[in-house]
């Protein structure tokens, strides 16, 4: 299935789940309210939703002069990649965690923690950026980008039905009030299950083209532990205020265990790493990229006024 009909089919989704919402709370003008507003989202979310999520986490361009060595590096990987150079952003977050967004290659960024830079060595750092470049040669970015968009404005909707949800004696309302609160509960669930759908089989992939761009599967999966166990101690503050973005991240950011289980973005890490080491192996590669072996202190970025 090709991205373009992918993301298509996630946009029809999410308009059918506006629609839903709108005819539960009300009726046939309720749902022609909320096609309306389906088809505005849509249209913003193409074209604007990268500086959405980018603005929700707080993230700000990097300049080169503050992180040379890591420009350098995301130019040289893009140049391998064979796709233009992405913008570098930060978000000033402990967490080491990293995501790319952007509607096509010509418009990616590719944003980084502080935590990042910090926790990783060099080769770790660029087997990171590798595999989110993997996201934007493959346009996933589009479809990850959008759908957070989207379904983060399913779960405002559904708040909207809980607060301004229609009166008992409003008959055009179909299910009255128990169906607001049904919408209320149900809608960001059904939202998340769409970006269930989305995330598990492209971070595989995204694994194993990343370790291409990069040349060093062993660095990618000594990445992969070494953020999900330092991930559990810290937390992405704009991902728990926006979990309908989370399955943006290389790894999921939300320290809520349970929830995390029961409706994970992600696969599993330790699958994910073996994967890499099996590649590895198979092929004969890892343990020599061209990034050295400096810790990730020289690629970090200066602190500014």
């Amino acid at each position: 299935m090709s991205n373009l009909f992918r993301t298509g089919a996630l946009l029809a989704a999410m308009t059918a789940l506006f629609m839903g919402v709108g005819w539960l709370i009300g009726g046939g003008g309720g749902m022609l309210i909320a096609l309306v507003v389906a088809a505005a989202t849509n249209l913003f979310a193409y074209w604007n939703a990268d500086r959405v999520v980018l603005a929700a986490y707080g993230a700000r361009p990097i300049a080169r002069a503050e992180a040379p060595q890591l420009h350098d590096a995301v130019a040289a990987l893009a140049q391998r990649a064979g796709i233009p150079t992405p913008r570098l952003y930060l978000i000033d977050s402990a967490q080491p965690n990293a995501f790319a967004t952007g509607r096509d290659p010509g418009h990616a960024a590719v944003a980084v923690t502080r935590g990042l830079v910090a926790a990783l060595d060099a080769p770790e750092i660029a087997a990171v950026i590798s595999h989110e470049l993997s996201h934007v040669v493959h346009r996933d970015t589009l479809t990850m980008t959008v759908t957070a968009t989207v379904a983060g404005a399913v779960g405002m909707l559904a708040n909207f039905a809980f607060f301004l949800g229609p009166r008992e004696d409003e008959r055009d309302a179909p299910l009255g009030m128990f169906g607001t609160l049904l919408v209320a509960i149900l809608a960001p669930v059904a939202a998340l299950l769409v970006q269930m759908a989305i995330s598990r089989t492209r971070e595989y992939e995204a694994d194993r083209r990343g370790a291409e761009i990069g040349g060093d599967p062993l660095a990618l999966a000594s990445a992969l532990r070494k953020i999900e166990l330092l991930a559990r101690r810290t937390a992405v503050a704009g991902a728990e205020l926006n979990p309908a973005t989370a399955h943006l991240f290389i790894i999921n950011p939300l320290r809520g265990a349970s929830l995390a289980g029961l409706f994970a973005t992600h696969p599993a890490t330790e699958e994910r790493a073996r994967r890499l080491e099996a590649m590895a192996a198979a092929r004969g590669i890892g343990g020599a990229g061209p990034w050295g072996a400096e810790p990730g202190g020289p690629w970090g970025v200066r602190r500014t006024a």
